[in-house]
């Protein structure tokens, strides 16, 4: 059940109006490999940016959008082994960081700048306003959704309703 909620929150809040680059998808990403079946982990994640891609125009990013979200989703596994605050911070950083490298470089491939040095550095200096909303919001939503899954967890252990936790 937390799975439907979660994923249908992604894909509102992904399709909502929000700052550039300011929303939960890497934050759930994280998530779902702490929290999620194995299979959930690993799939969810694209298939959010898959309806919410066509819903919102598909581009000729998706291979590195949707390939940066599964690569994702394994610091995610990852994660659910060693689990602190400090290493969600960590792995939190490093999504937003791998997604900025992986789609920029994704958008110099494509053509949108000179294939040369020069454009290449433009890519990822002019991406900088967007990455930065990125990383924002992962480590916000990260520490939001982590938390509250740990505090209702932590209330909710004793009672008939640990089990849908």
């Amino acid at each position: 059940m937390i799975v439907i909620a979660l994923f249908i929150l992604g894909v509102v809040m992904r399709l909502a109006w929000h700052p550039a680059n300011f929303t939960p998808v890497l934050a759930l990403v994280l998530f779902g490999g702490v929290y999620f079946d194995k299979k959930y982990a690993l799939t969810l994640p694209v298939f959010l940016m898959m309806i919410t891609d066509v819903m919102l125009g598909l581009h000729d990013m998706v291979l590195f959008t949707w390939g940066s979200i599964i690569l994702i989703s394994f610091l995610g596994l990852w994660l659910r082994e060693r689990f602190s605050w400090a290493r969600l911070a960590l792995t939190g950083s490093l999504s937003a960081v791998f997604f900025y490298i992986v789609t920029n470089f994704g958008v110099w491939l494509s053509g949108y700048y000179p294939m040369n040095f020069k454009g290449f550095v433009d890519c990822y200096v002019l991406a900088i306003p967007f990455f930065r909303t990125m990383f924002v919001s992962t480590l916000v939503y990260s520490f939001v959704f982590f938390g509250l899954y740990e505090l209702i967890a932590s209330r909710l252990r004793k009672t008939a309703y640990a089990r849908v936790l």
